[in-house]
């Protein structure tokens, strides 16, 4: 019976570390997110850049995401019981899934107004600067997510990660497209790329807010 309880403590107290560092992964990238959406909004405008306006609005859907997740991961740390941490899930999966679903029509409607009007990312060398660094930081956030949310059995968490890492995809998408039409002139390629990414965007959604659908059930005392 010692031993047992030895191990629980153990486990938890590696859970409550996991949870500690969720947190910490989750400020870090509220606030890139943050100065991600001031410059790239800043930039976009002066440079009359479309495609950096718009990857500064996505920067705010995920601020959004990383805000919820945050709140959901302090409920946990803060010792609550378990059925209000699941709450706390429930509610963060259908604010992340939301979240994609969002970027999936953003995703449509900007590509479709690039096709349309024949408009291709203008050059921006802050623009650029900021998406490299995106490239760059985005993806080792998107890990950080995936793993810990994996850990502590976060669903949310790790949907946070695809959000992450479709913020990657994009702030790449934006460096090929800045260059190829500033060399080339080839101005439907960030358009094409865009929606070449909705397949993964609309399915982590789903996934998302179907794991919402399933807390929620669990609480009611459906399984």
């Amino acid at each position: 019976m010692q031993l047992n309880n030895c191990r629980g403590v153990r486990i938890l107290s590696v859970q409550v570390m996991q949870v500690k560092k969720g947190i910490n992964i989750e400020i870090v990238s509220i606030l890139w997110m943050t100065v991600e959406a001031a410059v790239a909004i800043g930039a976009g405008f002066a440079a009359h850049s479309l495609a950096l306006t718009a990857f500064g609005a996505d920067s705010i859907i995920e601020l959004v995401a990383g805000g919820i997740l945050l709140w959901r991961l302090y409920v946990e740390a803060k010792g609550a019981s378990l059925a209000r941490v699941k709450q706390a899930e429930k509610r963060a999966s259908w604010v992340v899934g939301v979240a994609l679903m969002a970027l999936a029509v953003y995703i449509v409607v900007m590509a479709g107004y690039d096709l349309v009007t024949r408009t291709g990312s203008e050059t921006s060398m802050l623009g650029l600067a900021l998406a490299i660094a995106s490239g760059i930081i985005m993806p080792y956030l998107s890990r950080a997510k995936k793993s810990i949310g994996a850990q502590i059995g976060s669903k949310a968490l790790q949907a946070d990660g695809s959000c992450s890492i479709v913020c990657a995809y994009m702030a790449w998408t934006l460096i090929v497209g800045l260059l190829i039409n500033a060399v080339w002139g080839w101005w439907w390629l960030n358009a094409l790329a865009g929606l070449a990414l909705m397949y993964f965007v609309v399915s982590e959604g789903i996934e998302a807010i179907q794991e919402a659908r399933g807390v929620e059930d669990a609480c009611g005392g459906g399984h």
